[in-house]
Protein backbone atom coordinates (compact mmCIF):
# COMPACT_ATOMS: atom_id res chain seq x y z
CA UNK A 1 0.00 0.00 0.00
CA UNK A 2 2.82 2.44 0.75
CA UNK A 3 4.22 1.77 -2.74
CA UNK A 4 0.88 2.85 -4.24
CA UNK A 5 0.89 6.03 -2.15
CA UNK A 6 4.43 6.90 -3.24
CA UNK A 7 3.61 6.22 -6.88
CA UNK A 8 0.48 8.38 -6.66
CA UNK A 9 2.42 11.18 -4.96
CA UNK A 10 5.14 11.06 -7.57
CA UNK A 11 2.66 11.06 -10.46
CA UNK A 12 0.63 13.86 -8.92
CA UNK A 13 3.76 15.93 -8.32
CA UNK A 14 4.84 15.45 -11.92
CA UNK A 15 1.38 16.45 -13.17
CA UNK A 16 1.43 19.60 -11.01
CA UNK A 17 4.85 20.70 -12.24
CA UNK A 18 4.16 19.89 -15.89
CA UNK A 19 6.85 17.20 -15.84
CA UNK A 20 4.60 14.28 -16.62
CA UNK A 21 4.67 13.06 -20.18
CA UNK A 22 1.32 12.80 -21.93
CA UNK A 23 1.62 10.40 -24.86
CA UNK A 24 -1.78 9.55 -26.29
CA UNK A 25 -1.89 6.73 -28.83
CA UNK A 26 -4.35 4.10 -29.97
CA UNK A 27 -4.63 1.68 -27.03
CA UNK A 28 -6.82 -1.33 -26.32
CA UNK A 29 -8.94 -0.64 -23.24
CA UNK A 30 -9.80 -4.35 -22.83
CA UNK A 31 -6.11 -5.19 -22.52
CA UNK A 32 -5.61 -2.54 -19.80
CA UNK A 33 -8.67 -3.73 -17.87
CA UNK A 34 -7.49 -7.35 -18.10
CA UNK A 35 -4.00 -6.33 -16.91
CA UNK A 36 -5.47 -4.61 -13.84
CA UNK A 37 -7.75 -7.56 -13.06
CA UNK A 38 -4.74 -9.91 -13.18
CA UNK A 39 -2.75 -7.53 -10.98
CA UNK A 40 -5.49 -6.99 -8.38
CA UNK A 41 -7.36 -10.31 -8.37
CA UNK A 42 -5.36 -11.75 -5.44
CA UNK A 43 -6.16 -8.68 -3.34
CA UNK A 44 -9.86 -9.07 -4.17
CA UNK A 45 -9.85 -12.82 -3.50
CA UNK A 46 -8.24 -12.32 -0.07
CA UNK A 47 -11.31 -10.28 0.90
CA UNK A 48 -13.75 -12.72 -0.77
CA UNK A 49 -14.63 -10.25 -3.54
CA UNK A 50 -15.32 -11.20 -7.15
CA UNK A 51 -13.58 -9.00 -9.76
CA UNK A 52 -14.86 -9.21 -13.33
CA UNK A 53 -15.05 -7.42 -16.67
CA UNK A 54 -18.04 -7.45 -19.01
CA UNK A 55 -15.85 -6.39 -21.94
CA UNK A 56 -15.20 -9.31 -24.28
CA UNK A 57 -13.80 -7.56 -27.35
CA UNK A 58 -11.02 -5.16 -28.27
CA UNK A 59 -11.88 -1.47 -27.76
CA UNK A 60 -9.49 1.15 -29.14
CA UNK A 61 -9.28 4.55 -27.48
CA UNK A 62 -6.90 7.44 -28.10
CA UNK A 63 -5.26 7.81 -24.69
CA UNK A 64 -2.06 7.68 -22.66
CA UNK A 65 -1.59 4.02 -21.69
CA UNK A 66 0.22 4.67 -18.38
CA UNK A 67 -2.34 7.23 -17.25
CA UNK A 68 -5.25 4.90 -18.04
CA UNK A 69 -3.53 2.02 -16.23
CA UNK A 70 -3.13 4.29 -13.18
CA UNK A 71 -6.78 5.46 -13.32
CA UNK A 72 -8.06 1.89 -13.55
CA UNK A 73 -5.73 0.63 -10.82
CA UNK A 74 -6.82 3.40 -8.43
CA UNK A 75 -10.54 2.93 -9.10
CA UNK A 76 -10.40 -0.87 -8.81
CA UNK A 77 -8.22 -0.71 -5.67
CA UNK A 78 -10.73 1.71 -4.09
CA UNK A 79 -13.62 -0.58 -5.02
CA UNK A 80 -11.82 -3.49 -3.33
CA UNK A 81 -11.06 -1.33 -0.30
CA UNK A 82 -14.75 -0.43 0.20
CA UNK A 83 -16.25 -3.82 -0.58
CA UNK A 84 -16.96 -6.72 1.76
CA UNK A 85 -16.80 -10.49 1.52
CA UNK A 86 -19.31 -11.65 -1.08
CA UNK A 87 -19.37 -8.34 -2.97
CA UNK A 88 -18.73 -8.03 -6.71
CA UNK A 89 -16.76 -5.43 -8.66
CA UNK A 90 -17.64 -5.12 -12.34
CA UNK A 91 -15.70 -3.15 -14.95
CA UNK A 92 -17.73 -2.26 -18.03
CA UNK A 93 -17.39 0.00 -21.08
CA UNK A 94 -20.09 1.92 -22.96
CA UNK A 95 -19.51 3.89 -26.13
CA UNK A 96 -21.01 6.75 -28.08
CA UNK A 97 -19.80 8.64 -31.15
CA UNK A 98 -17.02 10.54 -29.38
CA UNK A 99 -16.21 8.80 -26.10
CA UNK A 100 -15.92 5.52 -24.26
CA UNK A 101 -17.27 5.50 -20.73
CA UNK A 102 -15.41 3.11 -18.47
CA UNK A 103 -17.26 2.15 -15.28
CA UNK A 104 -15.97 0.48 -12.12
CA UNK A 105 -19.03 -0.63 -10.14
CA UNK A 106 -19.07 -2.30 -6.75
CA UNK A 107 -21.68 -3.67 -4.39
CA UNK A 108 -19.75 -2.27 -1.42
CA UNK A 109 -20.55 0.13 1.41
CA UNK A 110 -21.36 3.16 -0.77
CA UNK A 111 -20.61 6.86 -0.22
CA UNK A 112 -22.82 9.56 1.28
CA UNK A 113 -23.66 12.77 -0.64
CA UNK A 114 -21.49 15.01 1.58
CA UNK A 115 -18.39 12.91 0.90
CA UNK A 116 -19.17 12.61 -2.84
CA UNK A 117 -19.13 16.41 -3.13
CA UNK A 118 -15.55 16.48 -1.79
CA UNK A 119 -14.01 13.42 -3.49
CA UNK A 120 -12.21 15.12 -6.38
CA UNK A 121 -11.17 18.31 -4.56
CA UNK A 122 -7.54 18.69 -3.53
CA UNK A 123 -8.59 21.28 -0.94
CA UNK A 124 -10.51 18.62 1.00
CA UNK A 125 -8.67 16.16 3.19
CA UNK A 126 -10.64 12.94 2.88
CA UNK A 127 -9.18 10.02 4.77
CA UNK A 128 -11.50 7.06 4.84
CA UNK A 129 -10.95 3.59 6.16
CA UNK A 130 -11.76 0.51 4.08
CA UNK A 131 -13.89 -2.43 5.19
CA UNK A 132 -10.75 -4.24 6.44
CA UNK A 133 -9.32 -1.06 8.04
CA UNK A 134 -7.28 -0.20 4.92
CA UNK A 135 -6.03 3.38 5.04
CA UNK A 136 -6.68 5.92 2.29
CA UNK A 137 -5.44 9.43 1.57
CA UNK A 138 -7.86 10.53 -1.14
CA UNK A 139 -4.89 11.30 -3.40
CA UNK A 140 -5.67 8.45 -5.80
CA UNK A 141 -8.96 10.04 -6.88
CA UNK A 142 -7.33 13.47 -7.25
CA UNK A 143 -4.74 11.87 -9.53
CA UNK A 144 -7.48 10.08 -11.50
CA UNK A 145 -9.22 13.42 -12.08
CA UNK A 146 -5.95 15.05 -13.22
CA UNK A 147 -5.28 12.21 -15.68
CA UNK A 148 -8.86 12.23 -17.01
CA UNK A 149 -8.55 16.02 -17.48
CA UNK A 150 -5.46 15.46 -19.65
CA UNK A 151 -7.73 13.45 -21.97
CA UNK A 152 -10.42 16.17 -22.02
CA UNK A 153 -12.73 13.61 -20.42
CA UNK A 154 -14.72 13.67 -17.22
CA UNK A 155 -14.91 11.53 -14.09
CA UNK A 156 -17.83 11.17 -11.71
CA UNK A 157 -19.37 8.88 -9.12
CA UNK A 158 -22.86 7.60 -8.45
CA UNK A 159 -23.37 5.93 -5.10
CA UNK A 160 -25.89 4.80 -2.54
CA UNK A 161 -24.89 4.06 1.04
CA UNK A 162 -25.19 0.35 1.75
CA UNK A 163 -25.73 -0.50 -1.94
CA UNK A 164 -22.47 0.38 -3.68
CA UNK A 165 -20.73 2.86 -5.97
CA UNK A 166 -19.99 3.34 -9.65
CA UNK A 167 -17.01 5.44 -10.66
CA UNK A 168 -17.13 6.38 -14.35
CA UNK A 169 -14.71 8.20 -16.62
CA UNK A 170 -14.61 9.02 -20.30
CA UNK A 171 -11.84 8.65 -22.88
CA UNK A 172 -11.86 9.80 -26.50
CA UNK A 173 -12.44 7.14 -29.13
CA UNK A 174 -9.52 6.20 -31.29
CA UNK A 175 -8.26 8.47 -34.06
CA UNK A 176 -7.81 6.41 -37.20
Amino acid sequence: VSYELLENLLNWSRAQTGKISFNPENIDIKSLIDTNILLLNNLAEKKGIVLLSTLNHKVLAFADKNMVLTILRNLITNAIKFSRKGDTITISVDEDKEFYTIRVSDTGVGIDETTIAKLFLISENIKTEGTASEQGTGLGLILCKEFVDYHKGRIWVESQVGVGSTFSFTLPRTII
